[in-house]
């Protein structure tokens, strides 16, 4: 895989843009009338508010408390970056929060104490504690981290995690069962070696123990080598609750014969001879960031028969918290836990190792780029497994109540499962699959609007995200005045910019279109002015001849107009059977409107094309496609002959047979809520329709911009499907991540 790469630019615009920070806080009741106001506040707050002074665990039935994290750092530890203080912190923090709701549905908010001074962090943490139903600290250095968490579990009677220890020690855990019976050992026997002696080392070591390493098994070593019975520098309590009897006083002493290493250190800590040195059918964790102790492909050159994970996504077997804490927190919470113990901590890794032996749907394969098998190269499930969130939450929850930790155990498992599937958002999924079906796809991606800095910007993103190759249509000077202006001089050297005045394929572009045209009023210099001065042409000529893998233009001129320009090379029209969908994306739903670019008032045949090309789309998206033709009537009534045709368009689907759902005509809310279709029993449709088909471009364009500024939605395209060349059209209101996005699309060839 090529390794991402993001500037500081971007790092910074994506922060600032379009609003700062990463999370905001939004109502959950209606506060429009009057009424709503005096429910939500005076007078009507008082009714909870006295239910909650008589029975405190009603809390949990009246207020956010039961699905509320609080994201807790000072500051002395952030990521590998050291002790930047507080404030620093923060945007680490609201990612950790926003990691929360996007993998498991829990809310999170992140609170940075501007002191080192562990007593004052333990009241702090202490006094704010029934405001939530969980506390995740984060970033702090050790030794603090270590009396902060424990006394916090001492005083709290809500569960209190420090990630840094116990996430990675889960996520290892969950490898290591897996490893260990790839090699044919078992916990018990196994030598283990551990090099980093800070709060996640510590922490794994001691799961390891719990889970039944032999602690005369397991040598921890630091930056003074290894931590031996007797040894005096260095060393505190937790370190010293690890010393064992050896003779070994350095790691490549301690290396020789292990079955195990578990690196959390730094980077090239482990030399490839130390790896020859282990015993047959080695493990090796290399965990460091962002580099590991040792690559797998130098522990794999002195040693075929190693089985090998690291923190990074751009190799298999990835140990990746976010594997963890948000599904730990999830059962907590939904069992009211008063703790997250060692017992919930093993269910959760055993969850996931279990996860890795089941057969991997196939649109995690796709999303992952490969076959995913259990094996070797396949010991951890990847963090977009949409099974995550209904496999390891109940095991957790099932821990907790069976140590005696749930204030409210759960009666019905099967039905707990079910309403975690039902928090999934399928979107960011969705999303992240085609980002890394575009990776492995590599598309020499041609940007047509070189002279627009948004696009500019995309066209580096898309290079430093390893997405593939940017060819950029426009003049040298100007791609670098731009580029510099947006603070990315330093990227004009990576870009491929083509301008057509003095492109060498010119003159073949010009014969292949006066071919084409010259029949429609076009004559020799008509040809030359359209294909060397028109970007959008050239462009779309580069892309013709196979220069190019994939086009992204429109992000400057409406898109009507750019589509007739793209007409002069290739077959676009609605007679060809082009036809433009837009997805709308919009609180974990993601709705297919179309047609958004091509037909003005489509008849009935063209309708059914319409319907047949947008679950073309939904499929290549992964979205099982569901159709419903909608107008303004539902199923006859009232009667019009504008929704005539609509009712129309599924005769006609029904006489080509094609292998979807679909019904109509009927009115949006009878499509999208299953109470609403549930009136009419004979409809086809198995659940809420993600597909609309619409009567005509005008309402279709009504719809897309009504959700997108009424709703917020997150709109991507119009997607154009139907054309025999991957080309996609954006918006004029694009943004870079929009830009970016169409690019997908095209690399994945969705439509």
């Amino acid at each position: 895989m090529t390794r991402s790469r993001t500037t500081p630019e971007e790092a910074l615009a994506y922060h600032f843009e379009p609003r700062p920070g990463k999370y905001e806080i939004t109502a959950s009741k209606p506060m429009a009338t009057q009424r709503d106001l005096s429910l939500a506040y005076s007078p009507g707050v008082a009714v909870p508010v006295q239910a909650i002074a008589d029975a405190p665990e009603t809390a949990y039935d009246y207020t956010v408390k039961g699905n509320m994290v609080a994201v807790i750092s000072n500051g002395t530890a952030i990521l590998g970056m050291g002790n930047l203080g507080a404030l620093a912190s923060k945007p680490v923090m609201e990612g950790k929060a926003v990691l929360f709701k996007r993998f498991a549905d829990v809310n999170a908010i992140d609170i940075e104490l501007d002191t080192e001074d562990a007593d004052e962090i333990i009241k702090a943490v202490k006094l704010m504690s029934p405001t939530f139903g969980g506390i995740n600290l984060e970033d702090i250095k050790a030794p603090e981290c270590f009396i902060i968490e424990q006394r916090l579990k001492e005083i709290c009677d809500i569960p209190v995690f420090h990630d840094d220890q116990h996430g990675t020690a889960v996520i290892c855990a969950a490898g290591l069962i897996n490893a260990l019976e790839i090699s044919g050992k078992q916990i018990q026997d196994v030598k283990i070696v551990l090099n980093g002696a800070g709060a996640a080392g510590i922490a794994c070591l001691e799961l390891l123990k719990s889970m039944g390493a032999r602690h005369e098994n397991c040598i921890m070593c630091d930056t003074k080598g290894v931590i031996y019975q007797g040894r005096t520098e260095g060393m505190n309590q937790w370190k010293s609750a690890h010393a064992v009897r050896t003779d070994a006083r350095s790691l490549e002493e301690a290396m020789v014969g292990a079955d195990v290493f578990l690196g959390v250190s730094a980077r090239g800590a482990v030399t490839p001879a130390m790896v020859a040195s282990m015993a047959e059918n080695p493990v090796i964790f290399a965990m460091a960031n962002p580099d590991p102790e040792i690559t797998p492909e130098e522990a794999h050159a002195v040693r075929a028969d190693a089985i090998v994970a690291t923190g990074r996504s751009d190799y298999p077997n990835q140990v990746n918290n976010v594997l963890g804490f948000p599904y730990l927190f999830r059962g907590a919470l939904d069992i009211h836990a008063r703790a997250i113990n060692d017992e919930m901590k093993i269910a959760c890794a055993q969850a996931l190792a279990k996860l890795a032996r089941e057969d991997v749907p196939d649109e995690v394969a796709m999303a992952y780029g490969r076959k995913l098998s259990f094996g070797r190269d396949y010991i951890i499930p990847t963090p977009f497994d949409p099974r995550l969130i209904y496999v390891v939450p109940p095991a957790v929850a099932k821990a907790g109540m069976d140590t005696g930790v749930a204030r409210r155990p759960i009666i019905d498992m099967k039905a707990y499962e079910a309403s975690l599937k039902a928090r999934m958002d399928p979107t960011a999924s969705i999303l992240q699959g085609l980002h890394a079906r575009a990776r492995q796809a590599q598309a020499r991606m041609i940007f047509a609007e070189g002279d627009d800095p948004r696009v500019l910007r995309a066209a580096v993103a898309w290079q430093r995200s390893g997405l593939g190759k940017s060819l950029v249509v426009g003049r040298e000077t100007d791609v670098r005045e731009k580029l510099e202006a947006a603070g990315l001089g330093d990227a004009v050297r990576e870009l491929e910019v083509v301008n057509a005045a003095n492109s060498r394929h010119l003159d073949q572009y010009k014969d292949f279109l006066y071919k084409r045209l010259q029949r429609q009023g076009h004559d020799r210099q008509d040809i030359h002015r359209v294909a060397a001065r028109d970007r959008h042409v050239f462009a779309s000529l580069m892309l013709a001849h196979g220069h190019g893998d994939g086009l992204v233009t429109g992000a400057t001129r409406k898109s009507a107009h750019v589509l007739s320009l793209i007409n002069n090379v290739f077959d676009a029209k609605a007679v060809d059977g082009a036809v433009g969908v837009t997805a709308l994306l919009h609180k974990g739903r993601i709705i297919f409107i179309t047609d958004t670019l091509v037909h003005e008032w489509p008849d009935e045949e063209d309708l059914a094309t319409i319907a047949t090309r947008a679950a073309g789309v939904a499929r290549s998206m992964g979205v099982d496609p569901r159709v419903a033709f909608v107008s303004f009537s539902t199923f006859g009534y009232p009667v019009s002959e504008r929704a005539t045709k609509m009712h129309r368009a599924v005769d006609v689907l029904d006489r080509r047979g094609v292998d979807f759902e679909y019904d109509g005509e009927m009115t949006v809310d009878v499509a999208l809520n299953k109470d609403q279709m549930a009136a009419y029993p004979f409809c086809r449709l198995t659940g809420p329709a993600n597909i609309l088909v619409v009567p005509a471009r005008h309402s279709a364009s009504i719809s897309v911009k009504l959700m997108q500024e009424m709703a917020g939605a997150t709109v991507i395209g119009p997607i154009l499907s139907g054309v025999n060349k991957p080309i996609q059209i954006c918006s004029t209101s694009a943004t870079v991540n929009d830009i970016l996005n169409m690019a997908v699309m095209a690399a994945c060839k969705v439509g």
